[in-house]
């Protein structure tokens, strides 16, 4: 694998405030080679007034503008925020986003209650672009049923027949009684994001001792799923290595392997599947120094021999990095504060991927990119 070339997506560097960190990166390719690269934008993470900012490359990723809509953040009467987006093409020259909105009708409260151990209370929405992200129509709410806390985890999938698949995961609200509980999610839709199914759970630990953070799915020709997780044990206050999924969805009909650590250690990790077999694993780790890795496998996630380091990182903000005795309520203060991460990546054909992050110093993050030859 070699690095061709990289650069900056978005760059904060002596914009207002509100504009100062860019982070919850996600990346859309068209049927006409457009990329677009959505991000959650505010003056801190998680501000009360975050919302979402969309950049466009027609160049595979070489430039990228800045689109000037502004999505709106109220919802139904209620004032929010938009954590993160996910766009697909669901047909020719038209696109669909799906963001995660968080309730913010009191300014003051945090995403994440230390007492309760609950978050913020959520929703999905849905709005829909004809002419590449230039214009969106009104958000729209997608329903999921009974599930709360519930929040976007990576790329919208897209079979050859048209379905779609919106990976997200949930937990637990604010104010919600008992104890804390987590899955991660997929809901299909068969109509380009008109309706929705049922949701199905992908991952779970029904004893709730460990957490499969991140859903990051990916699909391969076959019709196989790939799913990558940032897994947390709970009882031994650490993090695990990457945990992996094997599964298909073919008519409705789950089958999955069981979920297996793999050898990578690291957080959140991006899958993608190429033409030619081979598994890809983007995925950010953030021991000392902290690294953007990219991973390849032959035998489909078994083992990862080659590897490559895209971004290197002298973290400057004061957090664990999650390898022992980590204090969960702790963990969550500090994943407002690391200064780089949030994986994605994108086929370009012809052998190259392009992958997104976030990065920078406390107060000031970019998005950056970089093409890979693979």
């Amino acid at each position: 694998m070699k690095l061709e070339e990289q650069g900056l997506v978005y760059d904060a560097t002596g914009r207002p405030t509100p504009d100062r960190i860019a982070f919850q990166i996600a990346l859309c390719r068209t049927s006409q080679g457009t990329i677009l690269a959505t991000f959650q934008v505010g003056p801190k993470k998680h501000a009360p007034t975050a919302t979402l900012r969309v950049c466009r490359s027609r160049d595979s990723g070489r430039t990228w503008s800045e689109l000037p809509w502004r999505f709106e953040t109220m919802f139904s009467g209620v004032p929010g925020s938009l954590v993160a987006g996910e766009m697909v093409e669901t047909e020719p020259g038209r696109l669909l986003l799906i963001a995660s909105w968080f309730d913010r009708s009191d300014p003051m409260r945090p995403v994440f209650d230390p007492v309760t151990e609950g978050v913020l209370r959520a929703k999905q929405l849905i709005a829909v672009s004809g002419d590449e992200g230039d214009t969106w129509s009104a958000w729209r709410e997608l329903p999921i049923q009974a599930l709360r806390g519930c929040t976007i985890t990576g790329p919208i999938l897209q079979w050859p027949d048209g379905m779609i698949g919106y990976a997200f995961e949930s937990y637990k609200e604010f104010d919600e009684p008992g104890p804390k509980r987590h899955g991660a999610w997929i809901i299909l839709s068969r109509d380009g994001g008109r309706t929705f199914g049922e949701p199905i759970l992908v991952a779970h630990d029904p004893a709730q001792r460990i957490f499969f953070w991140d859903q990051r799915l990916g699909l391969g020709a076959s019709g196989e799923i790939i799913g990558m997780y940032w897994t947390h044990h709970l009882g031994e206050k650490r993090d695990l290595n990457v945990h992996l999924r094997r599964f298909t969805l073919a008519n409705n009909d789950w089958r999955a392997a069981p979920l297996r650590e793999t050898t990578i250690s690291g957080q959140i990790g991006a899958p993608l599947w190429l033409t030619d077999g081979r598994l890809l694993a983007f995925v950010v780790n953030r021991g000392r120094p902290g690294r953007m890795t990219l991973w390849c496998s032959r035998d489909g996630g078994q083992t990862w021999p080659e590897h490559l380091d895209v971004h290197v990182q002298g973290e400057r903000a004061r957090a664990s990095d999650g390898k022992a005795n980590v204090n969960y309520v702790q963990y969550w203060e500090d994943m407002g504060k690391w200064s780089f991460g949030h994986p994605a990546i994108r086929s370009l054909g012809a052998g190259k991927v392009l992958l997104a992050w976030y990065a920078g110093v406390p107060g000031s993050l970019n998005v950056h990119w970089a093409r890979v030859m693979v």
